[in-house]
This record gives C-alpha cells, sequence and structure tokens, in this order.
C-alpha cells in the first residue's frame, strides 16, 4: 500500500508544483511561530522553520500517524539582512526598491519528515536573483499593485510578472524560488521509496 503524503502548506504555487509531480498528496497548513532565534543564520531558520512545519503535520491531523510529510520555509536575504513577507504593499515597494542592482539570496529549507519512522531528511537550498540595474520605483509601484506579492518572501512571484524585475537568475533549481525545490524533494522521496517514475 502507497504511503499518505502530506504537503504541509496552503500555498497554491506549491500545490501546482506538487501536482507537476503526478504524486497523490493531501495538504494541511500547520501554524508555527516563524520567528528567528537570536543568532540563528537564514540557512538554519529555513531548515528548523519546514522540519518544525511538517513534524506539526504529524501532529496535528489523526490519520498522519504513519505518512510521509513535507514541510518547507523560504526566507530572502539582502546585505546579510533577512527579509520575510512584507504583508503591506508599502513594505513591499521599499523591499524591492533596496533590491535595485543587488544579488539577493533565497534559502528554501525542505524537509521530508518520515512520521512512522520519526525521521526527518532536511535540507537547504539556496536560489540566486539579481535584480535590473535601471529599474525604477515606478515599475516597482506597478509591478507591486499588479500582482499583490505581500504574502511572498522578497516581494516578488517568480512565477508570474515578477521575471520583468530581474537582470539574471542562478541556482540548481528554479522551483526553490516559488518556494519548493522539486529536484531536491524528488531526492527526498525516493530515499524513502518513493518514485513517480517507477
Amino acid at each position: 500500500m502507497a504511503r499518505k503524503l502530506i504537503l504541509g502548506s496552503s500555498s497554491p504555487y506549491r500545490r501546482e508544483l506538487m501536482e507537476r509531480l503526478h504524486l497523490d498528496f493531501e495538504t494541511f497548513k500547520p501554524e508555527i511561530d516563524e520567528h528567528a532565534l537570536p543568532g540563528e543564520t537564514p540557512q538554519a531558520l529555513v531548515q528548523r522553520l519546514a522540519e518544525a512545519k511538517a513534524k506539526k503535520v504529524s501532529y496535528t491531523m489523526a490519520n498522519a500517524i504513519d505518512a510521509l510529510i513535507i514541510g518547507s520555509d523560504q526566507v530572502a536575504v539582502c546585505n546579510g539582512e533577512i527579509l520575510g513577507k512584507p504583508h503591506t504593499k508599502e513594505r513591499a515597494i521599499t523591499q524591492l526598491l533596496s533590491f535595485v542592482g543587488r544579488k539577493v539570496t533565497f534559502y528554501t529549507g525542505l524537509s521530508l519528515y518520515d512520521a512512522g519512522a520519526d525521521k526527518a531528511q532536511t535540507v537547504c537550498e539556496p536560489f540566486y536573483v539579481t535584480f535590473r540595474t535601471d529599474l525604477t520605483e515606478a515599475e516597482i509601484t506597478r509591478y507591486v499593485e499588479l500582482e499583490q506579492p505581500l504574502n511572498c518572501a522578497g516581494s516578488f512571484k517568480s512565477e508570474g510578472l515578477g521575471t520583468a524585475l530581474f537582470a539574471e537568475l542562478s541556482g540548481k533549481d528554479p522551483n526553490s524560488l516559488i518556494g519548493l525545490p522539486t529536484i531536491k524533494l524528488l531526492e527526498l522521496l525516493r530515499n524513502v521509496g518513493v518514485n513517480p517514475l517507477a
């Protein structure tokens, strides 16, 4: 019998990525405190939160006792500062203005928690975005008005018009920018015997 697979997220973008992998899965949104601990690095933060989300699903859902649970978390880092979700239009514009001509690193924490074995595989995937040097405040304001990226780390959606802000992208998996590095996820799933190509 196939193991139950649960995505610990309510993100429609992560759900869409999972659907593209031809895997049967459920979704559940875990509620956890996402604040960084004192002195915590961005890499450690996203790994801790990704694993905490996956484990929270196993403790919260009655039918998750033997499930494989995916947790993910993401932050943007520019000039050594961790940047979360802006939540307001004004903060999104300010955040994007601070990125003009700069390289921003996105760290995505990914955890696959085997609830039956009480074992987690947790990794951090970096991805790098260089913003245009000629990006104007008017363009940024128009972008924020059109896409409303208020709940997105870094104040943009790379799966939409956000690419109009960029000069260059680099990293192993562009899906990391959407919040779910599927190349690494499939590797973690193969480690526990789940392979959509098998």
